[in-house]
Formats: structure tokens, sequence, C-alpha cells
């Protein structure tokens, strides 16, 4: 481990570092590296853990006068494992995971390294949230600046809907604070436009009164019935009341087909003869979970020790082609990716396209097909296997959520946000970060380069 005097930089005092650095070969480096895709395996010249806005800014001061590409580390969840810097300095916020609550006010401070399961547990006790991911250790930092889907959304808005304000480190090292009212620029470029604009080290959220209590209702279906449940299933979710977020699984030889239900249960229930109505399942469950329950129910299922990949679509709906094409795979065929499917609506709908980075509003469902194996041997089967089945829903496309996208590099930015958008992205980009010092990201390049 280097110590906080060993820091290499000749801008900042040294002994202001209040974290640690690790390089390679030093304890804690390999796990300090390691993230939630077991494919990536970078090696970082230098990990910064910061333990203070001040370390954020002394680290990338030193990255810069280094000339060490900067990669940002939060949950760690970032398919490509962008925030792992081969050769690179790599800022490690996850020390920097605090997180406090004003019930009265119905504000959280959430430092810029804390996982989503912080946010719940400290907003929780209040019967208080906002949006937040499916996935308690996510980072709160990652899923806000891409958008933030959650079971919340469809009541409340994205996560980066109910953002007030964020301090930044920018890639000069200033700290700044962005909100409607300062720097409204980059304000509406953070909520949206992933990591490309600095680090943030502090968001402010509005909370919401939610309860502690919600309901998952599902419907499980042979493969081979699955069509005639699936209209159904798009049809209730046209007109489902905004607790309920519309969910769709595909593995193997079934589909199950349900909703989430976040509020009171009961309220919930009178939504099951409506799903009921699609048709004659072969398997139904209906259970009752606490919020934070809810919240960490994937957490074994997404852990860190598989190898992952996955590719994702927005679509404007379910015509008969995009159904035939989710229904029509090989139950035998032990490669194919799970698929998923998500409603959206609602509140995510209500917010004027123009007003955030965040683009397709209007999409009716979020498409995932995603796979996670444990052979590097089969990295390329499984890797083709995804491609291919997301291939076939790409006509149905209207395109993609920048959270989702893997490997897709240039053309994934085109897919994710659209011209007029792209265009003032580069003019905040042009603005905070005229060098393009954080590129690991779903790079929105300046106009310079």
């Amino acid at each position: 481990m280097t110590t906080a005097a060993q820091f290499p930089t000749a801008t900042v005092h040294r002994s202001q570092f209040d974290g640690q650095v690790l390089t390679p070969g030093t304890r804690g480096y390999d796990s300090a590296r390691s993230v939630w895709n077991a494919m990536i395996d970078h090696r970082p010249k230098l990990i910064a853990g910061c333990a203070s806005v001040g370390d954020v800014v002394t680290a990338v001061r030193a990255a810069r006068e280094r000339d060490l590409e900067i990669g940002v580390r939060c949950g760690g969840h970032n398919i490509a494992g962008l925030a792992v810097p081969d050769g690179g300095l790599m800022i490690d916020l996850t020390t920097m995971g605090r997180v406090t609550v004003d019930p009265v006010t119905r504000r959280a401070r959430v430092q810029g390294g804390a996982m989503l399961g912080a946010l719940d547990r400290a907003s929780q006790p209040f019967g208080l949230a906002t949006t937040a991911g499916n996935v308690s250790h996510t980072g709160v930092g990652g899923l806000t600046l891409g958008g933030g889907m959650g079971w919340l959304a469809r009541q409340h808005g994205l996560a980066c809907d109910n953002v007030v304000s964020c301090t930044v480190v920018t890639a000069d090292g200033d700290v700044v604070r962005a909100s409607a009212d300062e720097h409204p620029d980059l304000f509406w470029g953070l909520r949206g436009g992933g990591g490309n604009f600095g680090i943030v080290v502090e968001f402010e959220f509005r909370l919401h009164p939610v309860g502690t209590r919600t309901l998952v209702a599902e419907l499980t279906f042979p493969l081979d019935r699955a069509a005639a449940a699936l209209r159904g299933w798009r049809d209730l979710a046209e007109d489902a009341a905004r607790p309920a977020t519309l969910t769709a699984e595909i593995s193997a030889g079934t589909v199950t087909l349900g909703y989430v239900w976040v509020g009171d249960p009961e309220a919930g229930r009178a939504m099951l003869p409506a799903l009921r109505s699609i048709g004659v399942p072969s398997g139904e469950v209906v259970r009752e979970l606490s919020y934070l329950k809810l919240q960490t129910r994937d957490d074994s299922t997404e852990g860190h020790a598989y190898r992952r990949y996955w590719k994702g679509h927005y679509l404007a709906g379910l015509s008969e082609g995009a159904i035939g094409a989710l229904v029509d795979r090989d139950p035998a065929d032990a490669t194919l990716p799970g698929v998923s499917l998500q409603a959206y609506g609602g509140a995510i709908a209500d917010v004027d396209d123009d007003a955030t980075a965040f683009s397709h509003r209007r999409a009716r469902f979020e498409y995932v097909a995603a796979v996670g194996w444990s052979d590097p041997r089969e990295d390329g089967l499984r890797m083709g296997a995804a491609r291919r089945e997301a291939a076939r829903l790409e006509p149905f496309a209207v395109g993609a959520y920048v959270n989702a996208l893997s490997d897709e590099g240039a053309s994934g930015v085109r897919r994710a946000y659209s011209d007029a958008k792209r265009a003032r992205l580069t003019a905040v980009k042009d603005a905070y970060d005229r060098d393009n010092v954080f590129h690991l990201n779903h790079n929105i390049a300046p106009t310079s380069r």
C-alpha cells in the first residue's frame, strides 16, 4: 500500500490525501480492482481510495499531471468494466458512502460512492424512498447519471428526475455545485448523460412517502403458450396503475409475466384478476415483501462471481412481430440468454423530453438479453448467443438505455441519444471537459476531438 505521504502529485501537497493509494502487488489491490463482471481483469497503475472531496480533487490533478487515464469506481456494475483503467488511475469512491436523510424536508444527501442499499436503508425507517435500481450493491452514481430505472419510476420518475443538486469535481479539479440555478447546463447533462462531465461526489435527492410494503405477482407459462399471454400482459401494461411496474422474464422453456406493486399490498391485489385473465398459467406466485426485501431480492443472482454480457433495446410497444421474436427460441439451448422486459410510462413519460439528457421517455418497454457464466472458454459462445438474441428484436427497437449499453461504442451512443441531444451534450462536454479527461464511459466526445 502506498501511504498518503507517497501519493504522486506535485500540485497538491501530499499530506492532503486522506485515503489509501494501492499499487500492483500490495494488499487489497486485487480486491479493489475486481468489479461485478468477472470478465474484467484490468490492472490500474494506481488505485486512489478516496475518503474526501479533497482526495478526489488530488487524484484528478495527479492523473492529469502524469497523463494517466482516469476510471471512476462506485458499484462497479458497468458491464464493460469502464471503472477500471488498464495502466491508468482508478478513482475508487466506495469509502465515500455516507447517506443522510432529513425526513422533514424529505431530502437525502448521498455521497458519490454510496450503494443503492445504503440509500434505501437510510430512508426506509421514515417510510420514504426515491427511485433506485433493483440490485442493492449497484452504485447510486452510475445508476443516476445514466437515468436510473427502478420500481418507483412509474410513480415518481427516474432517479435522475429526483436529483435536486450535484456536487461535482470537474476535469480541471474544481468543485462546483450543479442545480437548476447553478451551472444549469451541467445539471442538465448530469441527468442522463453518464459520467462524461465530472465526478459527482454528492447527490441531493427528493424522497417520497412510499411506505414500507410491496406486492409481487408472477404467472409462469410454458413457451408454447406464452404468445397469447404476452399479448394480454402487453395490453395490461397500457392501463396499469402507476404503483405497478409490469415485468416479464424469459428463460429456458418458460415465460414469467407479472408486476411489482410498491404501496399498500391490498391495493396491489386488486390488479390480480386482470393479470390472471391473460391466460391459464402453469404456476402462480403472489407474495408480500418489505420494500427493503424487494430491493435486495436479486442480489444473490446478481453477485460478483460470474462472467457477464448483455444487450439492450427500448421498444415502442410489443407488436406481433416482436412477440413472435421473443418466444421463438429453443428451450433446449442452454446457451441462450435470459430476456427481461420492464414497462415504462407513468411519471417517466410525464417529464418533458428536453428537460434532461435522458432520452426515450416515450418508450413502452425496456428489453435486456443478459447472460452469466463461469468458464472463460465459453466467452465467445455466450456473447454470440446474446448478440443474436438481441439482434432479432432490433427491428422493433427505438433506441437504447445508456446504462444498458455494453460494447457498442459510438453506435451505442447514437442509439441512446437523438442528434439534437448529442449536440447539446457535446456543448456541455466542451464547457466542462474539453480535453475528454473523463472518456471511460459511453463517451460524448468534445468538438476538439
